[in-house]
């Protein structure tokens, strides 16, 4: 279970109780993105400071990861008590800490919930997604794959950070961050992360205002770095979004090209903006697309040494960090998205010329967004053939081998679920 007892019976107190019982009972109507809903929420409670909100939001998330469970337990839907249990259940406080904070009409209840706490409920808690999620992950994985990876989402992700070597040395940022008494340490795999341990806040560190640093998960860097981008080169990061993998790119080509950062979110991009302004790269090109079938592609066709195809995907990965997904997961949802995945891939792979190379990413651990879209794609472009992930990151001296293919797992490795294919263009048609 999440948390230490003594550090959260000191912080919990009963209007911190009132204001998650609300922010539980917000997210779990499942309509909209759980961060997005408690972002509106503190908007609505402007009195609540940073470590308030931290807080409540990390008691929401609680909730959303084991939700299932949870409810079967309370056996309610009533917001205080599953409130009241995410404490006791999940984030460890003791009984007597939790009743300080209840109601008068909710002693009682409490009275009765060890009764129910001393059942074992190893497979209820195991099975704490939605069932179509349940089912998808059966189709892919062994029982006992799938029961490990749905344990792993029991966990709060990891907290990375990438060093931007246009302004600094990840030495010198671990020095500086450790005097700082900040518990941080080098990832394993990609030489540019940090890992910063204990949730410290950072948002308004100066080496995060500076761009010395970004926030960005080690697999995401991973995913990018199989591009191999070099200096000089045309470049396009086709999904863009706000940027993360862009300017990585941009730091490893030392500004020296051009990269081009497409979107068709001009809200997305517009978040690009700060973080390119502090970041250094004055190689970046921003640009929205209308879709994937832009006039700017046509004119590009052919043109481009390598593109980075980050698609729309059911974020299956990020589960750690955005728990709400298992129980807003659709199997519908996800044809869907297969439809886009499709087109986009089949639209950038116009851009690379021959010799050049394309990499295909998304945050999903389902095999109907990964291995089943390259290998239809290799099946319709003969042109394209696939390079082994395994021997690119042999070459680049970063110790990882999930085979031909880029699989990144939480339980085992410590990371977002995060998969990628590289692909070199072998031939004109």
């Amino acid at each position: 279970m999440d948390g230490n007892t003594q550090q959260q019976n000191a912080r919990w107190r009963k209007y911190h109780l009132k204001h998650l019982a609300e922010a539980i009972s917000r997210t779990d109507t499942l309509r909209f993105p759980a961060d997005s809903v408690l972002r509106q929420f503190f908007r609505e409670y402007p009195t609540l400071g940073q470590r308030d909100r931290a807080l409540i939001a990390e008691g929401a998330f609680a909730f959303l990861r084991y939700r299932r469970s949870l409810k079967t337990l309370a056996q309610t839907t009533q917001k205080q008590r599953l409130a009241l249990i995410t404490l006791v259940r999940v984030l460890g406080l003791a009984m007597g800490e939790v009743k300080k904070l209840a109601d008068d009409h909710d002693q009682h209840w409490l009275e009765e919930l060890p009764e129910r706490l001393a059942f074992s409920l190893t497979e209820i808690e195991a099975a704490d997604v939605s069932d179509d999620l349940w089912a998808r992950l059966g189709h892919d994985y062994s029982d006992e794959q799938r029961l490990a990876l749905v344990k792993s989402w029991h966990q709060p992700a990891p907290f990375d950070l990438r060093v931007n070597i246009m302004k600094t040395t990840r030495d010198e940022a671990l020095t500086a961050l450790r005097r700082e008494g900040l518990c941080v340490e080098a990832t394993p795999f990609s030489p540019y992360g940090l890992r910063v341990h204990g949730r410290p806040m950072l948002v308004k560190h100066p080496w995060l205002q500076n761009g010395s640093l970004e926030v960005q998960s080690e697999s995401s860097q991973l995913a990018g770095m199989l591009l191999m981008p070099k200096r000089g080169e045309m470049i396009a990061d086709f999904c863009a979004g706000a940027g993360g993998k862009t300017l990585l790119l941009g730091m490893i080509m030392h500004s020296k090209g051009r990269l081009y950062a497409f979107d068709i979110s001009e809200k997305r991009l517009q978040k690009l903006a700060p973080r390119l302004a502090r970041s250094g790269l004055s190689n970046v090109h921003p640009q929205r697309l209308s879709s994937e079938n832009d006039g700017k592609i046509k004119r590009l066709s052919g043109k481009m040494d390598r593109v980075l195809v980050d698609a729309p995907c059911t974020g299956t990965g990020t589960l750690q960090r955005n728990p709400d997904l298992k129980w807003r997961y659709s199997e519908s949802h996800l044809r869907e998205l297969n439809e886009k995945q499709t087109a986009i891939l089949a639209s950038a792979a116009r851009l690379v010329k021959p010799g050049g190379r394309l990499v295909y990413a998304t945050c999903s651990v389902l095999k109907m967004e990964n291995e089943v879209v390259i290998e239809s794609f290799l099946e319709k472009h003969r042109s394209f053939r696939l390079c082994d992930a395994n021997i690119l990151f042999s070459e680049m001296k970063v110790p990882l081998d999930t085979g031909k293919y880029l699989n990144l797992f939480p339980g085992q490795h410590n990371t977002d679920g995060f998969f990628a294919a590289v692909l070199e263009r072998v031939s004109a048609s």
